[in-house]
């Protein structure tokens, strides 16, 4: 591609540096004389040095009071503010979207391809239990919260319409994708950074789990099912809003360390059992991270990780599911993994999450991009 091409990145919002921040930084590496546009942007000075340095050019959002610790709350103004961010200049738009940084406007002379890693789920098919959750499922608050994501549905399908080519994170999201916009999408899984974790093959008596402590990471049933197995220990790692909630169902087998480093997760990570993950996710990259340490994984069946873990049963598998959100479910699940933990090999394990990597997203993503860029011009010709 010309290095006379002009590239602008847009984030949804950058605080911290996850899923979504990862294939921003990838963006960045293919176009480093790109521009990114955010909503906000707060990131630390360690994680701004992984994305080369640059600074997001913002929205007022930015500037309005408590942003940094609050702009979640700004979410109605959001769709305005996205908007008001001016990529007019540039030839291609990059998104990386999972509530609203796929509705950046642009016109007919741009390629727009955005990487979705979901849908707004709370606006679709996760809002009955998001209000639950936040307890807004009644009174005044909750009919103004129902009116508000109704709102952003509306604006949510229409701005799908700006966007000439949608990437999944995963094919479950590709159907997330059809079923809300009607629109088909390519599937290119996220970059994992497997080469952060090393193969372990022997593996201690301990069952491990880590996440943020908020509730659809499900880490209460984990405590709640172990609580009833007294017989086996699980380790969490991971603090949040049900941390509180999460203690008082710990049995003495179950130990909470609460937030802990990255070089102490992937200890333990790389010696325990198995790992445990109760959420269903877009992608789920903790257990690929497991699996890159030669780890199986016990993990709800539903998601992402249908694509991600090979079920006992299949060939060279890498661990089991259960079928529902149930203490008894996962009990059950345990059960059968001690059965079968022996078929289960680390060096499979590894295998299987290499195919997740930084540098296989790199090149994949680089060959599409160059690819619709090509058939975009070859478009405009015909068509001029």
């Amino acid at each position: 591609m010309s290095r006379d091409v002009s590239v602008g990145i847009i984030a949804d919002w950058l605080v911290t540096y996850a899923g979504a921040e990862k294939v921003i930084a990838e963006f960045i590496r293919l176009y480093p004389e790109s521009d990114i546009y955010s909503v906000v942007d707060f990131l630390s000075d360690d994680s701004r040095k992984l994305f080369y340095g640059k600074e997001s050019q913002t929205s007022f959002i930015q500037r309005l009071p408590f942003a940094k610790t609050k702009y979640q709350q700004y979410l109605p103004l959001m769709p305005l503010a996205i908007e008001q961010l001016d990529v007019t200049r540039h030839d291609i738009i990059l998104s990386s979207s999972h509530a609203v940084a796929k509705g950046v406007l642009t016109g007919p002379d741009q390629l727009h391809i955005s990487y979705v890693h979901s849908p707004i789920r709370y606006a679709w098919d996760f809002q009955h239990q998001y209000l639950k959750e936040t307890g807004l499922n009644k009174g005044l608050k909750g009919k103004l919260a129902r009116w508000f994501l109704h709102k952003i549905r509306m604006w949510d399908y229409r701005t799908a319409n700006g966007v000439d080519h949608f990437i999944a994170n995963s094919h479950f999201i590709a159907r997330r994708i059809k079923k809300v916009y009607g629109r088909d999408a390519d599937v290119i899984y996220p970059p994992v950074d497997v080469e952060r974790f090393t193969l372990q093959e022997n593996k201690e008596d301990f069952y491990f789990t880590a996440s943020r402590m908020v509730p659809y990471k499900r880490i209460d049933l984990i405590v709640e099912a172990f609580s009833q197995m007294p017989d086996k220990k699980l380790v969490v790692i991971g603090d949040g809003s049900e941390m509180a909630k999460i203690k008082s169902k710990a049995g003495k087998n179950i130990e909470i360390l609460g937030y802990q480093p990255d070089d102490v997760m992937q200890d333990y990570m790389r010696r325990t059992k198995a790992f445990v993950f109760a959420a269903e996710e877009d992608f789920g990259i903790t257990p690929v991270e497991a699996q890159a340490s030669g780890t199986p994984v016990i993990a709800f069946g539903k998601g992402g990780v249908l694509e991600t873990i090979r079920p006992y049963g299949e060939s060279n598998p890498t661990g089991v599911f259960f079928t529902e959100q149930t203490v008894a479910s996962l009990l059950q699940a345990v059960r059968q993994f001690e059965m079968v933990k022996d078929s289960i090999l680390p060096s499979n394990c590894r295998e299987n999450a290499l195919k997740f990597s930084a540098q296989r997203f790199h090149q994949e993503l680089d060959v599409y991009i160059k690819t619709k860029w090509q058939d975009f011009n070859e478009h405009k010709k015909v068509v001029y």
